[in-house]
């Protein structure tokens, strides 16, 4: 019975998508054409539909002609209002929640719309597709045999407007789940939307030990803070002692690569399955399709019609915008998005890089302000993951969670990049982890290889080792533990890594 009730929703609600989702690989230009057609459509009769005079775009030339490409800088006059209780500026539905995203690190966060279109045709079509390509891949999973435990991020109310609230994206989708699927998820929505991760924890903990959890949804790093907790508090060395059953992680926010060692220490179970996905609180843009590449399908039929601006042009005045059809396999894009929430050419501060177009699949690099270009050597996020991994499987180290800077000139003249790293397992031999991080890099970006060149415009790197729970502490202090919360990883000037070495004491 067990296995057919899986095989009989598979059967009736997710086998049939997998065939539409063939598509991607044939008909991209006309599912996006029909994407941006459909939000012109739809707002053209807001206040910002017709400041465009939406009602006479005819064609993708006029749109990126006509719309300036914005920033959350250019969008925040209208978000302050909507968050007052105007309607129909950028969106004609009813806008009555905010994403608070962390995706700066900056004390100011930014609110970005959530419609109710976007929840449906965007977020939770992402979250029904992950399942759908799971599934596919996987003819005996028992994925509804049990629960899913679900780790997200707390909401409060916006201002003193009514039934209008702000929060963690997470915390939003909860929220407005259809309630049957409560009953196939742990914890209980009361738990799973409070504030302060510490109680969170243990109450999940309290919630999901007993449950018979199959499938795992959040951040890796907090859901690994979680895993430890309750391996902990069971007394149990691995998490399929805990759940017999469990088979899948479906994980987003940030790289999995520096936690993947960690995770095969707490979940040994070789049947355990592990699916990246892409869903940040602007939108859901991407599944893992294939668990031997870790390269993501773009989706491309939701309500998010996609741009993209070469890196090295992000700068410039006129940077070249290209639509997807325009752009090149291994090239550094900035990605521009205008969605089913409101939000029009707008850049959202990622970096993606192409690695296949039929169907378009692509990794995120990267950040538009997460990466050391300090002396030209274009470091990206992507680089930062691939050097730390050989350095770990050199070692036997493991990186718990880093962050580097460029060293400008010091009183002898030396450039060179400090790394601040806090490890789950020191490597053992700190100078070898440092030099096969630094050779790993010169092998896979050339820019640094040349800066590195006879140690002239940069020398070896430094690593500096970080008290454990470091990191923590630093987040803590900013208010921003548990949710989608990250450590920035590579910065191009020092004002991170300094607060972090004066609590490194």
């Amino acid at each position: 019975m067990e296995m057919s009730i899986t095989k009989l929703l598979n059967n009736l609600y997710f086998a049939p998508r997998l065939r539409q989702l063939e598509r991607y690989a044939t008909d991209a230009e006309a599912l996006q054409m029909q994407v941006m057609n459909r939000l012109v459509a739809k707002a053209a009769a807001t206040e910002w539909g017709k400041k465009y005079d939406y009602a006479t775009l005819k064609s993708y030339t006029d749109y990126s002609n006509r719309l300036p490409i914005q920033t959350y800088e250019e969008v925040k006059g209208y978000v302050e209002r909507m968050r007052r209780g105007e309607q129909n500026l950028l969106w004609p539905s009813q806008i009555r929640w905010f994403a608070k995203s962390s995706g700066t690190t900056n004390d100011k966060s930014k609110f970005l719309p959530v419609s109710r279109e976007s929840l449906q045709d965007t977020h939770y079509q992402g979250g029904k597709d992950a399942v759908a390509i799971y599934l596919g891949q996987n003819p005996q999973s028992r994925f509804f045999s049990g629960k899913g435990l679900i780790l997200g991020g707390s909401h409060a109310p916006n201002y003193n407007t009514p039934h209008s609230l702000v929060g963690d994206l997470s915390a939003i989708l909860i929220e407005n789940l259809n309630p049957l699927v409560n009953y196939i998820r742990v914890p209980s929505k009361q738990t799973a939307l409070m504030e302060h991760f510490e109680p969170k924890m243990e109450q999940i903990a309290r919630e999901a030990i007993g449950a018979n959890v199959t499938n795992l949804s959040g951040v890796p790093s907090w859901m690994l803070v979680l895993i430890k907790h309750i391996l902990q508090k069971t007394g149990r060395q691995s998490l399929e002692e805990v759940w017999p059953n469990l088979e899948v992680f479906f994980h987003g926010g940030v790289a999995f690569t520096p936690y993947r060692e960690q995770y095969k220490e707490v979940i040994r179970s070789s049947r355990m399955h592990y699916v990246e996905t892409y869903n940040a609180s602007e939108g859901y843009f991407g599944t893992q399709n294939d668990p031997t590449d870790p390269a993501m399908l773009l989706m491309i039929d939701y309500g998010v019609f996609f741009e993209f601006i070469p890196l090295e042009e992000l700068e410039s005045e006129h940077p070249t915008v290209v639509p997807l059809w325009g752009v090149e396999v291994g090239k550094n894009y900035a990605l521009v998005i205008s969605t089913s929430a409101g939000l029009w050419r707008y850049l959202i501060g990622d970096t993606v890089k192409f690695t296949s177009r039929y169907p378009y699949k692509f990794i995120i690099t990267g950040r538009t302000k997460h990466f050391i270009n300090a002396f030209g050597e274009e470091l990206m996020v992507d680089n930062a993951e691939k050097g730390l991994a050989a350095a770990c499987a050199a070692t036997g180290a493991q990186v718990r969670d880093y962050s580097a800077a460029p060293v400008f000139m010091d009183a002898h003249a030396k450039c060179r990049h400090q790394w601040l790293i806090e490890f789950a397992q020191q490597p053992d031999d700190l100078d070898k982890f440092a030099d096969v991080l630094d050779s790993t890099l010169q092998q896979i970006n050339s820019d640094y290889e040349a800066k590195r060149q006879n140690n002239l415009a940069l020398q070896p790197l430094e690593i500096l080792v970080s008290r454990e729970g470091l990191f923590h502490d630093w987040l803590d202090g900013k208010g921003k533990l548990g949710g989608q919360h990250k450590i920035p990883r590579l910065s191009n000037n020092r004002d991170y890594i300094e607060e972090m070495l004066q609590l490194n004491r």
